[in-house]
C-alpha cells in the first residue's frame, strides 16, 4: 500500500491483460460481442483511464472515459490530443464490427478537430461510425461529446489498414467461460483522488510560457496532473520548439499487446501545444484546434521512452501551425502529426467558455486578415 502512494501511477504494478490471440479466428462483431458479455479481460489502457467501447451495432460502436483530474494539463483543460485516446476506440471498433473472421487491422490515420475544451468533471463520450470497410482500406468517423451537456467537443476521421485474412487462421478457443477480474486493494489509477497540478491564473498573468515551462523543469513549479498518470513531460524547450518524453508502459497498451495510437497521438499533441506555449506572452491563453497524425509502426510496451520533438513552423497573429515527430527507443520514428493552435487574447488559461471553431475564431482570423 505504501509503494502505491510514494510512486507515480506509470511505475506502478499493471493491471489487465489481453483477449486469447485464438480469438482473431472469430468475426469482428463476434469479439465485439464477447467483450460486452464480459468474456474478455479490460486491458490495461481501461484501468489506467477508464477508457472503454459501451456499445456496437452494424459498422457502429461507442466509446466512453471519464473526464478525471488525472487527464488535465497545466491550465485545468483536458488537452484535445488526450480525446484521441476515446475517439480511437470509437474509430476502429466501429470498422471491427464489419471485418471478417481471422481479419487484423490497424490505425493508419488520424484527424481530429477540436470545438470546444474538455474539463474535468462528468464523461466523455464518442460515437463512431464506418463509413468504408474494404478488402484493405477501412474509413470511420467519430463525435467525442461531453455527457451531461451534450455538447460537441471533437469530430474526427480514421483510415486504417485492413490486412489479408489469416490463412490458416487458427481454431477459436471452447471454453469462453465469464472472465473474473481480480481483486485490488486500491481502486483504478482513473478513479483515484487526482494530484495538484493545475498552475493558478495569476501565474499565467505574471509569466510568459517559456519561462513557466523553465521553473517546471526545475521543479520550481508543478508538472501537470497527466504526468503523474502517464510519465509524459518536456525535458527540452526553445524557441518554439520542445522535446517531450512519455515511457512506453503496459499501461498504455490496448486489447493487442500494444500502445494505443490514440496515446501515442496525445504525446504529439502535447509536444505540439509546450512548442506554442514556449512563445507565449505572460497572460496569453492558446488552444489546440486540430491534429492529423499518422502511424509508422507500432509500440511494444517495453518501458523505454517514447520521445516527441516538436516545432513551430508558422505563427501569425492568431493562428499557429506546428509539426511533430514521435521516435522509439532506437530512434526510428513511429508516428508523424500537425496541428494548428490558436492564440486566445483576453481568455484566462483555463479558456472559459470559448468555442474553438466558430464565431469567434472567425472574428479573430478577420483581424488578422
Amino acid at each position: 500500500m505504501a509503494e502505491t502512494k510514494t510512486r507515480p501511477i506509470w511505475q506502478q504494478e499493471v493491471r489487465g491483460s489481453y483477449p486469447d490471440p485464438r480469438l482473431i479466428a472469430l468475426s469482428g462483431r463476434e469479439r465485439l460481442e464477447g467483450w460486452w458479455r464480459g468474456l474478455w479481460p479490460p486491458p490495461p489502457l481501461f484501468h489506467l483511464t477508464g477508457a472503454r467501447p459501451t456499445g456496437f451495432g452494424s459498422g457502429t460502436a461507442d466509446a466512453e472515459m471519464p473526464a478525471s483530474g488525472w487527464l488535465a494539463a497545466s491550465n485545468g483543460v483536458i488537452s484535445g490530443g488526450t480525446l484521441a485516446v476515446l475517439a480511437d476506440i470509437a474509430f476502429g471498433c466501429s470498422v471491427e464490427t464489419e471485418l471478417p473472421a481471422a481479419t487484423p487491422y490497424t490505425t493508419a490515420e488520424m484527424s481530429l478537430s477540436f470545438l470546444r475544451p474538455a474539463r474535468p468533471g462528468g464523461m466523455l463520450t464518442a460515437s463512431g461510425q464506418a463509413i468504408h470497410v474494404g478488402r484493405s482500406v477501412g474509413l470511420s468517423e467519430a463525435f467525442v461529446i461531453e455527457e451531461g451537456s451534450e455538447r460537441l467537443l471533437a469530430h474526427g476521421t480514421s483510415r486504417l489498414t485492413i490486412f489479408p485474412p489469416l490463412d490458416p487462421a487458427p481454431d477459436p478457443p471452447n471454453d469462453l467461460e465469464p472472465f473474473e477480474p481480480p481483486e485490488h486493494e486500491t481502486p483504478d489509477p482513473y478513479l483515484r483522488p487526482a494530484p495538484d497540478g493545475v498552475i493558478e491564473q495569476e501565474v499565467w498573468n505574471e509569466l510568459p510560457g517559456a519561462e513557466i515551462l523553465r521553473r517546471q523543469l526545475a521543479g520550481e513549479l508543478p508538472p501537470p496532473p497527466l504526468h503523474h498518470l502517464t510519465g509524459l513531460g518536456p525535458v527540452e524547450i526553445g524557441k518554439g520548439t520542445a522535446t517531450l518524453v512519455m515511457p512506453s508502459t503496459e499501461w498504455l497498451a490496448s486489447p493487442t499487446g500494444r500502445l494505443q495510437g490514440g496515446a501515442i497521438a496525445m504525446l504529439a499533441d502535447f509536444a505540439m501545444l509546450t512548442a506554442v506555449e514556449t512563445t507565449t506572452p505572460a497572460g496569453l491563453a492558446f488552444a489546440g484546434l486540430d491534429l492529423k497524425v499518422n502511424f509508422l509502426r507500432p509500440v511494444v510496451p517495453d518501458d523505454s521512452e517514447l520521445t516527441a520533438r516538436a516545432e513551430v513552423v508558422h505563427a501569425g497573429r492568431t493562428i499557429a501551425i506546428t509539426r511533430a515527430t514521435v521516435t522509439g527507443a532506437e530512434g526510428k520514428p513511429v508516428l508523424l502529426a500537425t496541428g494548428s493552435t490558436i492564440y486566445l487574447p483576453g481568455r484566462p488559461a483555463s479558456l472559459g467558455e470559448v468555442e474553438l471553431s466558430g464565431r469567434e475564431e472567425t472574428q479573430l482570423e478577420g483581424r488578422q486578415n
